[in-house]
């Protein structure tokens, strides 16, 4: 049942950051491509957003999968 738990609850965050990661590329793409848009206020805006979205989505996944992993003992 956790080992079946733990599947959902990575499945639902790494598609949730593959959705957020593409969305905030599309967006980073259309602004480099703006020519009423200064790209280097681009880089200045979604560069911290970007790294703070991976950074959690990934230390998420490793709590899950440490945590998981804890639980299990040889047999």
């Amino acid at each position: 049942m956790k080992a079946k738990l733990t599947f959902y609850v990575t499945l639902m965050v790494s598609t949730t950051l593959c959705v957020v990661i593409f969305a905030m590329v599309m967006t980073l793409m259309m602004g480099l491509f703006n020519d009423k848009v200064d790209n280097t206020e681009i880089f200045k805006l979604i560069s911290p957003a970007f790294q703070t979205v991976v950074g959690g989505f990934i230390g998420l996944l490793a709590g899950v999968k440490l945590s998981h992993d804890d639980e299990d003992e040889p047999k």
